[in-house]
């Protein structure tokens, strides 16, 4: 069962009153005072305010939660920002791509009306203590994995909602963690956020956007459509009602025989991501990290289980 494909982002471009030339020009910020004027001045005009975070390097998946923050506020602020506080110390901080002028461009024309691009102090100031310790859907996977990235992944979108006061934020289902994690953290701290999960955008051959996939060689590149096709592909047979446990064994020997080194291929109750029980049915997700030469890519897929027997 293939999950519904977003159309890329370039089919929601137009011009209009918040393009380059038109009558509103996107605001570039990289302070709290230059951010805190312009969305105070909106909220005064009685104006909705859509967030974006983002760690910048922004492609046609970004571009597709610009234009769904856009139906759901008069303005949308994009923050690009990568965070150190959730990066690991043999992580891929250093590493991670940047494209600052490239990024303004694609948020001018995708009808951004500010970019907000501070630096660490400005998020983490001098004498700074204080981070937000998520349990629940932040323990396992991503979160056994990458110790401490969930930590810097509540902590630094709290401050971020707060910063922007905003009413709502749009975030991509790939990072399908991640998703619930922030969701959860909202729920718990009480913070006045809708937050809104879009579906998953991906390449031609399926596989999900993520700008890590830059950092793929050509050949990685083309093995790279291997992972989201045998991930439908066990889907499909997990609906069908074929058995989890010899199901997930075979699709991550696929997986290692097309060269990936899988970290965890599991199927997990969508919102907890506890493991999904031995006989459940009804809707479930499968998740799967796995390693491509040294880029490591994420995806996930919606099941829906039938009953037993």
């Amino acid at each position: 069962m293939m999950p519904r494909r977003v159309a890329p982002a370039r089919a929601w471009r137009q011009e209009g009153p918040c393009s380059i030339e038109g009558e509103r020009r996107m605001r570039i910020e990289r302070d709290l005072a230059g951010l805190s004027g312009a969305v105070g001045d909106w909220r005064r005009d009685g104006q909705r305010i859509a967030l974006v975070p983002t760690m910048g390097a922004l492609h046609d998946g970004h571009l597709a939660l610009v234009a769904e923050a856009r139906r759901h506020a008069s303005r949308v602020v994009v923050s690009i920002f990568v965070n150190p506080l959730q990066f690991g110390p043999q992580e891929d901080l250093d590493r991670y791509p940047r494209d600052e002028a490239g990024d303004l461009e694609k948020l001018r024309r995708a009808g951004c009306d500010l970019a907000f691009l501070p630096t660490p102090p400005v998020l983490y100031p001098q004498g700074e203590a204080t981070r937000i310790e998520p349990s629940g859907p932040a323990e396992g996977w991503e979160g056994a994995a990458r110790p401490g990235h969930f930590r810097g992944v509540a902590t630094v979108c709290t401050k971020l909602f707060l910063m922007c006061r905003a009413d709502v934020a749009v975030f991509g289902e790939k990072d399908w963690q991640q998703l619930q994690v922030i969701r959860r953290t909202v729920a718990d701290l009480h913070l006045p956020v809708a937050i809104i999960g879009l579906p998953t955008v991906r390449d031609a051959d399926g596989l999900a956007m993520s700008s890590r996939n830059q950092r793929l060689s050509p050949a990685e590149r083309a093995a790279a459509a291997l992972l989201p096709a045998v991930l439908g592909r066990l889907a499909e047979a997990l609906s069908a009602g074929e058995p989890p446990a010899p199901a997930l064994a075979a699709a991550q020997d696929e997986l290692r025989r097309g060269g990936f080194a899988p970290d965890y291929l599991a199927l997990v109750e969508p919102h907890s991501l506890r493991p999904w029980p031995q006989g459940g049915q009804g809707p479930a997700r499968l998740i799967v990290a796995a390693r491509l030469g040294d880029v490591r890519l994420l995806d996930n897929f919606p099941v829906s289980l039938p009953p037993p027997g």
